[in-house]
């Protein structure tokens, strides 16, 4: 009883096909734009996949450049961190053919051993991290003891061993000793 209709007036059969033709006709424009409304949709999803893939991909290419030049820059760290030992270990054996007095023939061949080696692993990308002198910096130092000193407090001492960087990248951190400042009685006077 709340509804509206529409009264149609039909006065012979053409009349009630013809009524009947336009309610279909109706019924058939309001799916194919229901349809139509449907497959825009769908449309709209797939470019957005689409422009999804074609980013994914070019970031894939990005991050495949960027390892592909870094296993190269980087490829041989694992072979440096194992020569480090020795590169110590040279400078253990100059140091120890000052203290015993050892010829200068002896001590002037472990220099240039020494100097090719260091050379090689410069040649490579490999640099000594300076420390002495320098505020302590936990990225590149370890602190292995802490001293009272006439220095500034957390300024690096003493090295016990030297750390390194292959291209900016971190090989080993140096063991330093770090002040802890002034002594008490410095400060007083």
């Amino acid at each position: 009883m709340g509804k509206t209709s529409k009264k149609i007036e039909i006065k012979d059969t053409e009349d009630i096909q013809e009524g009947i033709g336009e309610e279909k006709k109706l019924l058939v424009d309001e799916d194919i734009m229901l349809k139509l409304q449907e497959k825009e949709r769908e449309a709209a999803e797939n470019y957005d996949k689409y422009v999804r893939a074609v980013a994914e991909l070019d970031n894939y290419r990005k991050r495949a450049a960027k390892e592909r030049a870094d296993s190269i820059r980087y490829g041989n760290e694992t072979l440096i961190k194992d020569i480090l030992p020795l590169v110590d270990s040279m400078d253990r054996a100059l140091q120890h053919a000052d203290d015993y007095g050892y010829p200068n023939a002896f001590k002037e061949g472990l220099k240039l051993l020494q100097d090719q080696l260091q050379g090689c692993l410069e040649k490579h990308g490999v640099r000594q991290i300076e420390c002495i002198n320098k505020t302590f910096d936990p990225h590149i130092h370890e602190a292995i003891l802490h001293v009272d000193s006439g220095t500034q407090k957390d300024q690096v001492v003493q090295e016990l061993e030297k750390g390194y960087l292959l291209h900016e990248r971190l090989l080993r951190p140096a063991k330093v000793s770090v002040s802890k400042g002034a002594k008490e009685k410095d400060i007083e006077e």
